[in-house]
Parts: C-alpha cells; structure tokens; sequence
C-alpha cells in the first residue's frame, strides 16, 4: 500500500438501503398465500414492483441516475430467514436458511460460495434497461440486502419485523442475520453500493429480474418487473423548489430515507469532532450516499443511504434545519426501539458484583489503516490512522451509569447488573465519566474502556494513542448469532447517548452483538510514526485495559494487526497484510 493523503479515512458502508415510502400495492399485486394443511418448509418469494411508471432525476451538478425502481421481494406463508456465520477469520463465510419441518425449525445450509461476504446476495437482481426505439442500454446485476429497507404489504401482517435494518460490512463481522419478514417486502435495490447509471433525458423500460440460482434455490417464479421510467435533467442552483424536489423525486424516496438518515445526529450531537467528525467537503461516505455532515459522527461506519440526494443539496437542507428522513432510533419509518434511561438517582445498597450473566468484550483487528498528515498538513509529520472497534458477545449487555455530584466536573460511573429476568441485582463503581467540551465533541465520555497501541515485532510497546475516553454506541452489528443478541439496538448513534452539559446522569450501553467502532485519525489520537523505524509492526486493539468493567472473561480483550512500515520522512507508506482470509485492501 502506498501512502494515502486523506482528509478522513474511508470508513466503510452498512447495506446500501433504500427509503420506503407509501407503498401502494394492491390485492392484485401481493396475495396473502393461504398455508398448506402441513407445515411449509420456507416462505413463498415473489419479486414485485411498487408502481409501473416513475420518474428518475438526473443532477446537472450530480450526473447519472441512480436507478431505485421500486422493486421489492415479499415474503408470505413464513419470513425469509439467514443467517451468515463464519467460525473464525481462517474459515469462509457460510450461509443457511431458517426452514419448518413439523413446526420445528431447522437450518438447512446453502451451496457453498452463495456468498462471499456479509453484504448480502451477490448478483440477486438482474437489470436491464431499453431506450424508446428498443435498444438494450443498460445491463447489470446488483446484490441484495435482505435487510434493506421494508415495509409491510398487507395490513393483517406483523406490526414490526424482527429482523435487522442493514447488513454490515465490517470486514471483520463474525455472523449476521438476515431476513423479510412474512407479509413485509425488502428492495432490491443495492443504494450506494452500485455505480449511477448514464441515461439521456428520455423514457425507458426497466426489467428486474431474480438471478436463476437464486429462483432455483429460493423457488421464486421467473415473473420480472417491468417499469417505465422518465429520466429528466434538472439543476438545484436553478430551481428554487430544489431543495425539496429531490426528496419526493419518486414513491420510493420520500420521508423515509433510509438508514443513513434514520439515525442522523442533530447539531447538538455533532460527534466526536477532531478525529472522528467528518465535514462536508470531507465526507467519509460517496458524496451521494445522503450522508449528511453531521450524520453518525465520531463512529464509523457511515451508513448507506438512497443517493437521491446531492451532496451540496444536503447541505442547502443542513443550513436551513430541514430534517430529512426519520429522527434518531429510527429506520423505516415503522418501528422505534425503547430508549434505554439512566436511574435518577445514585444507587443506594452495598455494591455487589452478583453471580449473573455479564458481557463479554473483545477486540477486533484494526483495519482502514492509512498514513496521514495529521489532517493539517503538519509539515515533517507522519501519523498512522486507523479504525478500531470493540464489541460485546454476551450473553449480558454492558450498562454503564454515570451519577454527577452538584458542581464536580466529573461524574462516578457504575456497572449494573441483571438476572435473567431483566430485573437489575447490582453494580460496582468502575471508574468516572468526564464532559468534552470540545467543539464536535460536546458530550460525556466514559473512562479506560480502551486503549491503542503500535506495538514492536517484538510485541513490546512503541506509541500509545492519546484516545482512552469513549461515548458507547452500538455503531456495528459484529455478530447477531451470539446468544441474547439485540437486532435492534436503540442507542446506535450519538443522538442516542453521551448526554447533555447539564445532564445530572448518563446511561452508556453496549449491546449483546454490536460493537463500537472509533477511527483514529488526529495527532494524539493517532500514531505519531515520525521517528519510528521503518519495519514490522502491530497495532493492538485492548478492551478494558484497567480491567475495571465485570466481564465474562477477560482473556480475549486484546486484538493485534499486523502491519508494515516503510518509504521515506514525510513520504512514509504502510503495507497491510491480510489477516487470515480477511483483506479488506
């Protein structure tokens, strides 16, 4: 690897989901399929098209169309079940489907190599796309998140999906699940992961079709959607009604955008600021992905998101405070997790660490490892920036509270305990939580929960970032088949944690299967590789580095990555080696 001049690092995208507005699908158009006398043994899929016409923009500032056709899968009779599980990062990525067998359910495993990775179903949908005269312009596959964005399509079908709302893309995720819930419709279509298509003003007729192995695996019928579709060319700066044009552009992008907007962070929860917020001219996220400038800020990675939007747009809409999508701790519009609220008050009682379920964190490798300038250029410096997540395989939640005494600076942070029931039997003091005042920052930061490190080839110690403070936030789904996994965390952003300057208690959770990823990419957070040697290196990743948090265990708290330093002062490269059959390069 080269050396990279970066003004962030790129983080990497959730599922590319899509926004899912009214849908209006008729009788005719999804019929409720009546269970045989015997348990069916998997879901009935069909792929359907919301409308037969719409009309798509091309941005004069923003060329191409991004081509969202409404087109969805539908499950009915039972949900369509995944789950993608590897054993450890030496093994590959292995799939099996949910399926009923006398009413019991049963994991049947899919063909080795359906897929690759835990984005989704490589090459599920196959589209083509025909001018006025007939001609074949346009043909591609694009992959399937069974998770994008979805809504119910009849009104006796379950009121929330239990499945959850993306499918990750941390390339070190362990296991993920995937689903369309029964009587509800997933798109199909890929968001940011695919490239804007270079269509003319005009009409045209879309075709999606189901790739065959899929219909042969899944017994889905060869029925393709067809879609007239108008392409028109229009400018924001010329068009005063602009800003909200894009937004209602089709049926499918409206109010609900999504996930990269579901969760955005309101100006007070800016982020992390120096060395996690990105700004609008250094976005991390594709400049269409939707991705505002304050959107998940601080924790990586940004979300996927309809591309509807320009980039500039977004920013006309951030200037004049126009909410776009759902608020924080929402997806699809549909369903809202419960927040998770800090006690009123000091615990009362003798602490007590009770013999109970507790969580259990571990450390992932680093990965998006650059050299930097230290983001200003500073002349004569070299900086190694990386990302780093910690996250909890159960089986209990970490629950951290933090209690302000009148006028100290700092608050007394508390570890909390539960039985089996949900009902809470403990805690233990585990150190403090201070306020960051700093601009992009400008919340409460719990103490010691981990710590990086450049370590030698020998292993021993070289730099040791700055960065032992964290606002906890379940940024990442690592692996959702641990046991007592939540698939819908609340606090997923900081719009949803971390607290207010004159807040008297925060409450700082980490759930069963996520974890939090931080990118450090400042000096001082950062590694400072000036005067380190050229050669071979770790970078080590250690959860509760005080050994203050109660855990299941503490022996798989650290995790190293192996790297290697080379080029020149200032003109410094890193080379990153693949770890096991992860090579996220």
């Amino acid at each position: 690897m080269t050396r990279t001049r970066t003004t962030r690092l790129r983080r990497p995208l959730l599922a590319g989901t899509t926004a899912v507005a009214a849908m209006a699908v008729t009788a005719g158009l999804v019929a409720a399929t009546a269970e045989p006398a015997k348990a069916a043994t998997g879901p009935k899929l069909s792929l359907i098209a919301a409308t037969n016409s719409l009309t798509l923009t091309s941005w004069k500032e923003d060329p191409g169309v991004y081509l969202d056709l409404g087109t969805y899968l539908t499950a009915e009779g039972r949900p369509l079940e995944l789950k993608v599980t590897r054993t450890s990062y030496k093994d590959p990525v292995t799939i099996t489907q949910t399926v009923y067998e006398g009413g019991k359910t049963k994991a049947k495993t899919l063909p080795k190599g359906t897929v690759k990775d835990f984005s989704g179903l490589p090459g599920f949908a196959e589209v083509t796309v025909t001018d006025k005269a007939g001609k074949k312009v346009l043909s591609r596959t694009e992959d399937f998140c069974p998770n994008n964005a979805s809504g119910r399509v009849r009104p006796d079908a379950p009121a929330t999906s239990k499945y959850p709302e993306s499918c990750p893309t941390n390339p070190f995720t362990l296991g993920s699940v995937w689903g369309v819930e029964k009587g509800w419709a997933a798109n199909t279509y890929a968001g940011s992961y695919t490239e804007p298509a270079t269509l003319a003003p005009g009409t045209y007729t879309a075709k999606v079709s189901v790739a065959k192995k899929y219909r042969d695996l899944f017994g889905i019928a060869n029925k393709p959607a067809t879609v007239k579709v108008t392409v028109v060319e229009r400018s924001y700066e010329d068009d005063e009604g602009a800003a909200g044009a894009p937004a209602a552009r089709s049926a499918m992008a409206g109010e609900h955008a999504g996930h990269a907007t579901a969760q955005q962070a309101p100006a007070a929860h800016a982020g992390h600021g120096p060395g996690h917020a990105p700004t609008p001219a250094e976005a991390a996220a594709p400049a269409t992905s939707g991705a505002g400038p304050s959107y998940n800020v601080g924790h990586g990675p940004l979300k996927a998101a309809p591309p509807a939007l320009p980039w500039a747009l977004k920013k006309k809409q951030a200037a004049r405070s126009m909410p776009v999508g759902d608020k924080g701790g929402q997806t699809d519009g549909s369903r809202k997790a419960p927040a998770l609220q800090p006690l009123a008050k000091r615990p009362a009682g003798k602490p007590s660490v009770p013999d109970v379920p507790k969580p259990d964190l571990r450390s992932l490798p680093a990965y998006g490892i650059v050299v930097t300038d230290g983001e200003r250029d500073i002349p004569g410096k070299d900086y190694l920036a990386f990302s780093a997540n910690v996250w909890n395989a159960g089986p209990a939640q970490l629950v951290v509270d933090g209690f302000r005494s009148p006028g100290k600076a700092k608050m007394d942070a508390y570890q909390y305990f539960y039985d089996a029931k949900g009902k809470q039997v403990g805690y233990t003091p585990t150190g403090t939580m201070e306020w960051d005042p700093r601009p992009g920052h400008v919340h409460w930061h719990f103490t010691d929960f981990a710590s990086y490190r450049l370590l030698k080839a020998d292993k021993k110690e070289a730099v040791r970032s700055g960065k032992e403070a964290f606002c906890l936030a379940n940024t990442d789904a690592i692996d959702y088949t641990v046991k007592n996994a939540n698939w819908h965390p609340y606090n997923t952003d900081l719009a949803t944690a971390c607290g207010e300057e004159n807040s008297i208690s925060v409450r700082e959770v980490l759930d069963v299967g996520s974890g939090d990823t931080y990118s450090q990419d400042l000096p001082g957070q950062s590694f400072d590789i000036t005067d380190v040697p050229n050669g071979t290196y770790y970078i080590q990743v250690l959860a509760n580095p005080e050994k203050r948090l109660k855990e299941t265990s503490v022996d798989n708290n650290s995790a190293l990555r192996k790297i290697v330093l080379g080029g020149k002062p200032d003109a410094r490269t890193v080379t990153v080696p693949a770890h096991d059959l992860v090579n996220e390069n």
